[in-house]
């Protein structure tokens, strides 16, 4: 897969017929280009989209999870998302809406949104999961991951038409050969460059440009391409699943857990993961009045005989591997009628993949099976394979093959020439092995389960000790420590760094003359009017009493003082009753960007300081960089 080149693009573009945003989509994404970008002025902008804020706000509240209360109000929800977030989003959604439908006879509209869909929820969850990138920057990619084809459908509609039902009619032909035939490039390239034109990080092209051949990628194994490009293709794979019919979506649960085992996906975390992301599908789905059908959960899907199995006490899932014969398999036929739930497999490789599929108790292998030894050597190097029972049945093995075949990791071995009932008993007994082996299983969930609880415990305790609890900004401890990260950065990007320490005036009387409660309402004003004035990127933290510092990476002094200016207004404006007096707020501001002979990140704000303290001199409710 490649980008088309440059002018064969702006010429696609020149046609009008190339999907594109509209709208208020247009605006935010045309809007959020500039440097100079408030979350005010944002929200101004987004307000003109009624259908987008709630889907803006849903987004946000998956996000904030877990959060002392949920997202309401859109300059809140652009905060915790970020302008990339905001505009990429604005995008995706705008095409679903304004591209629902089109002229492509044999383009399944639906399924291709319902599809695109998909794929978002479960780039973001696996994603969000690994820690590899902004789960919901990576939403909007994977709903878009695929725009070449809808693009392709739009722009040359009766020809794409003719390109999917040829497809259809030769299910081993690849759509992307066919379209390189027709159109001289395929909906992979088109989507780069679409991508790439609508300004979403490279990063995540260059993991597209794989999608098609991942194994060919020249990626670093648990590097962030790798990460991601295997994430998209499990999220594509999981797309699939829910979209099968149902009679097939059973069979393809094997390839899914073969995916996921590349991200350290076991199939329990892959098999919960899954069905939060159809969860979540519908739920989207009904406000996108996208497809939605119902679905068999993933975790009766990888596991659905053990739920009926584990009815009865006294019944057993078992898989029986032997020769394929023209006659019924007594042995078969004896589990059976004792009420076990009995499936069979013909050869070794049938055999390794229903376990991995099924999940057996117990496993009765029949000697002799070619590449039995294997067999049993990979199923115990998998998870699901170390918990099965495997007992070989034989009337006329050798010692040296019995000794192969138990240091290959059978358990046991039994006389095929026994009396049935000498079986079945020997199946009860084997039976209490396996309870309590599947005791102990459950005794580990639980203490899994108690320390993932443990470990969210401790790491809300951990936001609570960097978290100033009248505002709600970060505390002091988390200013400082936040300085040293985006100085380092700062030093490594050669980028600039601005920062503000604002102090409110004459705090000290309203304190000492009306209370403290008063002070605290009037602290609670001024930091939410702070907030305000803000840009996205910028970060406010209450470091003392009525101080407050403001970090701003990537900026210049003229857009430092700019923000500050902002800021400075905004708290003009805030009121605070004292009984029947009203009280009007101010702020002084010192403002400084880092420069060549600052020799850490405390003489950056030392220099911030000292501008406070020239602004105070001269009369407060001002800004002043000793810099300008």
């Amino acid at each position: 897969m490649n980008i088309i080149d440059l002018e064969k693009f702006e010429q696609l573009k020149c046609t009008g017929k190339l999907p594109s945003p509209k709208g208020a989509a247009l605006a935010i994404v045309r809007y959020t280009q500039s440097e100079g970008v408030s979350v005010a002025d944002l929200a101004q902008v987004v307000k003109t989209d009624p259908a987008f804020v709630g889907r803006l706000i849903k987004a946000a509240n998956s996000v904030n999870a877990g959060g002392r209360r949920p997202i309401v109000s859109i300059h809140d929800a652009i905060i915790v998302l970020g302008v990339p977030v905001v505009r990429a989003l604005a995008l995706g959604f705008s095409l679903l809406s304004g591209y629902g439908k089109g002229n492509c006879r044999n383009f399944d509209y639906a399924n291709f949104w319902s599809r695109s869909l998909l794929c978002a929820i479960a780039l973001q969850s696996l994603t969000k999961s690994s820690g590899t990138s902004l789960g919901e920057e990576l939403f909007s990619f994977g709903l878009l991951s695929h725009i070449g084809e809808l693009a392709l459908a739009t722009l040359f509609a009766e020809e794409y038409s003719r390109i999917l039902g040829e497809l259809r009619d030769d299910p081993d032909a690849m759509l992307a050969d066919l379209e390189q035939k027709t159109f001289v490039m395929s909906h992979g390239d088109l989507t780069a460059a679409m991508l790439l034109d609508w300004g979403l990080p490279k990063v995540y092209v260059d993991t597209l440009l794989h999608l098609e051949n991942p194994d060919q990628a020249n990626f670093v194994d648990a590097s962030r391409k790798y990460l991601l490009l295997h994430s998209l293709v499990l999220a594509e794979h999981i797309a699939d699943v829910c979209l099968a019919a149902e009679s097939e979506r059973h069979a393809r649960m094997p390839a899914l857990f073969l995916l996921g085992a590349r991200l350290s996906l076991d199939a329990d975390r892959l098999t919960t993961l899954c069905d939060q992301v159809a969860q979540e599908w519908m739920e989207w789905g009904a406000m996108l009045n996208v497809v939605v059908p119902p679905l068999t959960p993933f975790a009766g899907l990888s596991n659905a005989p053990a739920v009926e199995a584990r009815a009865a006490s006294d019944r057993l899932r078992i898989l029986l591997v032997a020769p394929a014969s023209g006659s019924p398999d007594p042995v078969q036929a004896m589990l059976v009628s004792e009420g076990h739930e009995v499936f069979a497999a013909s050869n070794a490789g049938t055999g390794f993949d229903m376990a991995l599929e099924l999940r057996p108790q117990i496993m009765l292998a029949q000697w002799p099976i070619p590449e039995m030894d294997g067999m049993i050597k990979s199923l115990r190097q998998t998870r699901i394979g170390r918990g099965i029972y495997i007992l070989i049945l034989t009337d006329h093995m050798g010692e040296q093959e019995l000794i192969n075949v138990l240091e290959s990791g059978a358990d046991d071995f039994l006389d095929k020439a026994l009396p049935p009932r000498m079986l079945a008993a020997r199946l009860h007994a084997v039976q209490r092995v396996v309870g309590l082996q599947e005791e102990n299983d459950r005794d580990r969930e639980e203490i899994y389960r108690f320390a993932a609880e443990l470990a969210v415990t401790n790491r809300r305790l951990q936001e609570l000790a960097l978290t100033d609890i009248l505002t709600g900004f970060p505390n002091r401890r988390y200013a400082m420590e936040r300085m040293e990260q985006e100085w380092a950065s700062a030093n490594r990007s050669k980028r600039p760094l601005a920062c503000m320490v604002v102090d409110v005036d004459e705090f000290k009387q309203v304190n000492d003359r009306f209370g403290h409660d008063v002070g605290d309402a009037m602290l609670k004003q001024v930091a939410a009017a702070l907030k305000s004035g803000l840009r996205v990127q910028d970060v406010v933290c209450r470091t003392g009493g009525d101080e407050f510092l403001v970090i701003c990476p990537a900026t210049s002094l003229v857009f430092a003082i700019a923000c500050a200016e902002r800021m400075r207004e905004a708290v003009l404006a805030v009121e605070v009753m004292a009984g029947m007096e009203r009280l009007k707020a101010s702020i002084s501001v010192g403002v400084a960007i880092r420069e060549a002979g600052m020799s850490d990140s405390d003489a950056l704000i030392k220099r911030a300081d000292q501008g406070v303290y020239a602004a105070k001199q001269r009369g407060r409710n001002r800004v002043i960089s000793l810099q300008q």
